[in-house]
């Protein structure tokens, strides 16, 4: 990457570089509730899914953790109706990640 920047400067003198931001994965702190979450584990449409719901704060950080659970997971799911759904039996994995994160979970089913 250096050598890359060198040659940058090289071929515009004049130009001032800015120095890189440094993002924070922790910038985005989720706001934690005294409610468990629901951790459930339901068939839809003959496939397993797992459905995480009662989340009482913003619903920008509820997608927000739907986000990390996806990529934590390495799994597709989506975000509908003041809810989580994650494709697959993942409750254990889920509960763990969430427990990890302060949150109180609650498995209900199965």
């Amino acid at each position: 990457m250096k050598d890359f920047q060198d040659q940058l400067k090289n071929l515009f003198p004049n130009h001032i570089s800015e120095p890189e931001e440094i993002q924070d994965s922790e910038q985005n702190e989720l706001w934690m509730q005294d409610d468990p979450l629901i951790c459930k584990y339901e068939k839809r449409k003959g496939k397993p899914t797992t459905v995480i719901e009662g989340y009482t704060g913003a619903d920008e950080d509820f997608k927000q953790l739907a986000k990390e659970i996806k990529v934590f997971l390495g799994v597709g799911g989506s975000f509908k109706e003041e809810s989580i759904i994650i494709q697959g039996d993942y409750r254990d994995k889920i509960m763990s990640f969430l427990k990890d994160k302060g949150f109180k979970v609650k498995r209900v089913g199965g």
